[in-house]
């Protein structure tokens, strides 16, 4: 069996399959279908190479499967086990308004550690729900810009989160915030899977705390963090509601089809070097990482001004995925889109209507309708 971690170049000779880990089963498959539609997500590709249509969850679960595989075929697999101990330790702890904040370093896999902020409520009644925050892009602050450190007030929903009565946890993204491995030295095939395997160690540490309820875990973030919220949520079903804010729009309407932004060493590689920047080429989309989510409850803001997504491409997403919340799933609900007037920010309204999103979800109040 192939090994959980591969040097880069040994993964580049292997983009024509798949090395599927998930939660530590691991199973070699034949390279995934390709979708040359990925703005129907009501179709799947059989064994055989014919086109079928969703009808039932059961149909679903065969394009889910293809969505998470050529996901994987772009950033790399997902590592399997085994996970070494998390070997929490405190750097710092702090009493901050109503929580105390504790910077922390946890262990991903063996000799790889990764810097992080944990808020705990100090009110605590019983236990509660927590959320992964991945940080929006930040070289210097990383994870600080949402733990209030950055002077970034519109970003800090990690302590924002915690004084509402919610566990949070902001890791550093690679090559942000403070030092940590290279990526690529430690076998990965893109920063966006390390990012994806830190938050869900992450989880792993949230579900080993007294204070948090395991089955209450949610994921939050903007731009940088607005994507990664998608990822983890899509790779992790421990993931119970995701809020993006500025995260993700169509490939096609990504500044006009042109991926050089996604194909940084920050992000995807492979993006530029297997398919040439190009749309057209990747085996995957926003589209199909919405669905691949449902039928959990998603919010997305998508301010009508966002330079960095365009917000027609957020359309083009939101309604490609909506027949599976609402046709397979029956979820009507669980998709909800707010479009402000704001170029690339999370203003303070909106981002209150996401908290009462993440409340209505987690914690059984009502959210009022966007």
């Amino acid at each position: 069996m192939a090994p959980a971690f591969l040097p880069y170049s040994a993964c580049m000779k292997q983009a024509c399959g798949v090395l599927i880990l998930l939660f530590g089963v691991a199973a070699v498959a034949a390279e995934p279908p390709f979708y040359h539609d990925k703005f129907n997500l009501l179709y799947y590709i059989d064994a055989g190479g014919e086109r079928r249509e969703v009808r039932t969850r059961k149909d679903w679960q065969k394009r889910r499967q293809h969505i998470l595989e050529n996901m994987q075929v772009v950033m790399g697999p997902v590592p399997g086990e085994p996970k070494p101990p998390l070997d929490v330790k405190v750097i710092r702890e702090d009493d901050w308004r109503s929580v105390i904040r504790r910077k922390i370093t946890y262990q991903a896999k063996k000799g790889d550690r990764v810097n992080a902020y944990l808020f705990i409520p100090k009110n605590r009644k019983g236990r509660m729900p927590a959320m992964v925050v991945p940080h929006p892009t930040s070289t210097r602050f990383g994870k600080g810009i949402v733990a209030g450190v950055g002077g970034r007030p519109r970003r800090a929903s990690a302590l924002e989160l915690a004084e509402r009565g919610y566990v949070t946890i902001a890791p550093d993204f690679p090559y942000m915030g403070e030092p940590q491995m290279n990526p690529y030295d430690l076998g990965y095939v893109s920063s966006t899977m390390k990012g994806i395997y830190n938050h869900m160690r992450a989880i792993d540490l949230l579900q080993s705390m007294d204070e948090v309820d395991p089955e209450r875990i949610g994921a939050i973030g903007h731009s940088l963090g607005g994507h990664n919220s998608l990822f983890l949520a899509a790779f992790d079903e421990r993931v119970k509601v995701a809020v993006t804010s500025c995260g993700f729009n169509s490939f096609p309407q990504y500044y006009n089809g042109d991926l050089r932004g996604w194909s940084q060493d920050k992000y995807m590689p492979r993006i530029a070097d297997l398919y040439d920047n190009d749309p057209d080429k990747v085996p995957f989309d926003f589209t199909e990482i919405l669905g691949a989510i449902a039928p959990r409850p998603v919010f997305i803001n998508a301010p009508i001004n966002d330079g960095n997504f365009e917000v027609y491409g957020v359309r083009q997403c939101v309604d490609a995925a909506l027949p599976v919340y609402t046709r397979i799933f029956g979820a009507h609900d669980s998709l909800v889109a707010y479009y402000p007037t704001a170029g690339h920010d999370f203003p303070d309204e909106t981002r209150w209507r996401a908290y009462h999103f993440l409340d209505w979800w987690l914690k059984g109040r009502k959210a009022p309708a966007p």
